[in-house]
């Protein structure tokens, strides 16, 4: 199994609904969030020296665990129907889960996805 941490502009957030529903997920967990990336921020002067003034955005966190095989057509998907082409996009990060428990019924395993 894999978590994908996902960062995306708030406009994008029905569009990666569909993408995870079209590959048969409806689980996720989202945060409103501020970030900045590549965007970095600019120069604002204060008292004559010109510091930097992070400009911070608002963006949204989806976190999600899938099977491991189903990643690549995920992330696929997310390219293409989430780039605009334009800095600030967002971001997946993928990593690995050892284990999954569901509360309720105790079950472990993919079985709880």
């Amino acid at each position: 199994m894999k978590k994908l941490e996902i960062i995306i502009r708030p406009e994008k957030l029905d569009v990666l609904k569909k993408i995870l529903l079209k590959n048969n997920y409806v689980g996720m967990t989202v945060f409103a969030v501020m970030g900045c990336g590549h965007q970095k921020g600019v120069i604002k002067e204060f008292s004559g020296i010109g510091l930097p003034d992070i400009n911070l955005l608002p963006k949204i966190y989806i976190m999600t665990v899938v099977r491991e095989g189903d990643v690549e057509n995920i992330l696929a998907d997310i390219h293409e129907g989430l780039s605009t082409g334009e800095v600030g996009d967002g971001k997946v990060f993928v990593s690995e889960i050892v284990d999954v428990m569901r509360i309720r019924t105790g079950d472990k395993g993919e079985k709880t996805l």
